[in-house]
């Protein structure tokens, strides 16, 4: 007679992206206990980005494989977190800092010397059960699953628009009409600026426009440094990760702006000194977001100044992504936010 078997771990489903263009669906241990300081989330949604789809493409810079991605989350707590019951959803902070550098010293956790960003320096939410740091997780009252998975990157356009110092009758340009630009404007017309959108994609340019009511759309950067846009603008926010594009944005700011970049590139960035000065311009770099950026989000969702089911592309099963993943990596054009339900 055989023994009895012994208890079986439980485990749980990832997405993985083993290596540039193959995504696999893989069992990993389901965790069951968290660190002190820190507690379970069971996923709710997860919102696919550029960065995830950089990372299939293997486009990120920073990237170790295999890794688990995910990192724009929402969840529920499984056991009590500070003054938060079991069952509570939460929006995910997935900026893990250290808390000891210079930045994070400063209030600056969003820059911390050693950061590590859940999806990309260590495996993220794309699975059923994740511990996180209990100061990284914001109760989401008011909020719907799906809407708390896209509190995160609407933060990092609210962080940058926080960054610019944009001021109400400000004139404001936003290159790159994608998920993190379509943010940024959005928060940059709250700050009462008169927001224009540029992308080199008529596609992007008409979704902003039918969905958010963006009537200021340009699609050849060489008919903005004639007429009434000959001036330049008072804020550029870049949201292209385009060197070419960064560089090109320069002949757009007015005297006394502000150049805030967004998005990263790999590379130098180059633009003509006396031009720079002449204009006493202000160039800005724009990481990540604080946590009173994500609670900026909320309060602007909770009070109808985003619509998010005007952000919303599609909602799809986890078990459905890797025959998805790659049709949506190559159409993007027509996406804002995809939400996976793991």
């Amino acid at each position: 007679m055989s023994a009895a078997p012994g208890p079986v771990a439980a485990s749980m489903t990832c997405g993985i992206c083993v290596e540039p263009g193959r995504f696999e669906l893989r069992q990993a241990p389901l965790p069951v206990e968290a660190p002190e300081g820190w507690a379970l989330v069971d996923i709710a949604a997860v919102g696919l980005c550029g960065t995830d789809y950089h990372i299939f493409e293997g486009k990120h810079p920073y990237l170790r494989y295999p890794r688990v991605i995910g990192h724009e989350l929402s969840g529920r707590l499984v056991e009590a977190a500070g003054d938060s019951p079991a069952g509570t959803l939460v929006v995910v902070n997935p900026y893990l800092s250290c808390g000891r550098c210079r930045a994070c010293r400063r209030g600056k956790p969003n820059c911390c010397e050693r950061i590590e960003v859940l999806g990309v320096h260590r495996d993220g939410g794309l699975c059923r059960r994740i511990a996180v740091p209990v100061g990284n997780l914001y109760p989401a009252e008011g909020l719907g699953e799906t809407t708390a998975a896209m509190v995160e990157f609407l933060a990092i356009g609210a962080h940058a628009v926080s960054r610019s110092g944009i001021q109400a009758g400000d004139r404001v340009l936003v290159t790159g009409a994608g998920p993190i630009g379509i943010g940024t404007a959005l928060f940059a017309r709250l700050a009462g600026a008169e927001v224009h959108l540029l992308d080199l994609s008529r596609r992007r340019l008409e979704l902003a426009g039918a969905r958010f009511g963006f009537e200021r759309l340009h699609c050849d950067p060489a008919t903005m440094l004639t007429g009434d846009l000959a001036e330049g603008f008072d804020a550029i926010c870049d949201a292209t990760g385009n060197g070419k594009a960064i560089e090109a944005g320069f002949a757009h700011l007015a005297h006394g702006s502000t150049y805030v970049l967004v998005s990263v590139v790999k590379g130098q960035i180059a633009f003509e000194d006396a031009e720079f000065h002449k204009r006493e311009t202000r160039i800005v770099g724009s990481r990540n977001a604080l946590g009173s950026d994500f609670e900026r989000v909320m309060a602007a969702i909770r009070e109808g100044e985003i619509d998010t089911d005007a952000l919303l592309s599609a909602e799809i099963a986890l078990e459905d992504l890797p025959e998805r993943l790659p049709l949506l990596a190559a159409d993007r054009e027509t996406l804002i936010k995809v939400i996976v339900r793991p």
